[in-house]
């Protein structure tokens, strides 16, 4: 029996493991929507979290709180991850409180959609300078603290770890989007350009490519009966993803359960990339 899809389907609750005990983690646009899911989901898992925002104290304590919950150390830390002095500094600060780092997850990301003829240069460069160049600056300081520290086998078999939030639209062309699909693009080339140069250091780079996520900056693509069905047409799964699929994912990309896991794009997308429209035969 096929069940109708409502806006209500939801992921099951999975109790996350604690394989991330003793770790430092910094976390990008982690105050709402995915970012904050895969914040608290590294705290619940063992890992002493750095809250990366750029507006909204109250949502980022409020994640500094429910990843405190869970017995762990969590500060927040606003900057802007496109400002190469910012992020300089956001690594500074982390360092100067937690000692280290072992994991990056490169989550900040925005939209500025428009036509393409109207899209203003403004709008592509606000998209690619927070979603591709933000996470190539943070990459790059995180870097830098993995090589400077080496492997700590007490700690993870990896010298670090850094997870890129890509999307499905690196690979699935968007009208109207095209700042956007660019920058997602570009990230899947830096990561794996990145991992490549990285393996031998013992560090691990990889990618999550999200699909449709129950999030506030598309509430008009799942909010309404109508609106969700219609997404549904694209989602073999049957149900929208939530940001704790993609938390669960990034968990385990950090751990040392995915450690011969380099230079990998792994789509949490309910099938989407499957090209659902085909099957039927076209």
């Amino acid at each position: 029996m096929t069940t109708a899809p409502t806006t209500t389907s939801t992921a099951p609750p999975v109790a996350i493991p604690k394989t991330l005990v003793g770790q430092k983690a910094l976390v990008t646009g982690a105050n709402s929507g995915i970012g904050r899911a895969v914040a608290i989901a590294l705290g619940e898992a063992g890992a002493d979290v750095v809250v990366n925002y750029v507006v909204g104290d109250d949502a980022a304590n409020e994640v500094v709180a429910a990843i405190r919950s869970h017995g762990v150390n969590a500060v927040a830390c606003k900057a802007d991850v496109s400002s190469e002095e910012q992020v300089a500094a956001m690594f500074r600060e982390v360092v100067e409180r937690f000692g280290t780092l072992d994991i990056l997850v490169n989550n900040a990301g925005l939209q500025r959609d428009s036509a393409f003829q109207s899209m203003t240069l403004a709008q592509w460069n606000t998209v690619l300078g927070v979603n591709l160049t933000g996470q190539f600056l943070c990459a790059r300081e995180a870097v830098r603290e993995f090589m400077r520290r080496g492997v700590n086998p007490e700690v993870s078999c990896a010298a670090g770890k850094i997870i890129c939030m890509s999307s499905v639209h690196q690979e699935i062309p968007w009208a109207g989007h095209a700042n956007y699909a660019s920058s997602k693009g570009g990230i899947k080339l830096l990561m794996e350009s990145l991992a490549q140069e990285m393996a031998p250091h013992r560090i691990r780079v990889n990618a999550i490519a999200p699909g449709a996520i129950r999030t506030p900056i598309n509430t008009g693509a799942w909010s309404t009966p109508e609106a969700y069905k219609s997404l549904m047409t694209l989602v073999p799964y049957g149900r929208i993803g939530e940001p704790e699929d993609i938390a669960r994912a990034a968990v385990w990309l950090a751990s040392d359960l995915s450690d011969y896991v380099v230079g990998t794009t792994l789509f949490v997308d309910g099938g989407m990339t499957l090209y659902p429209g085909f099957a039927t035969g076209g």
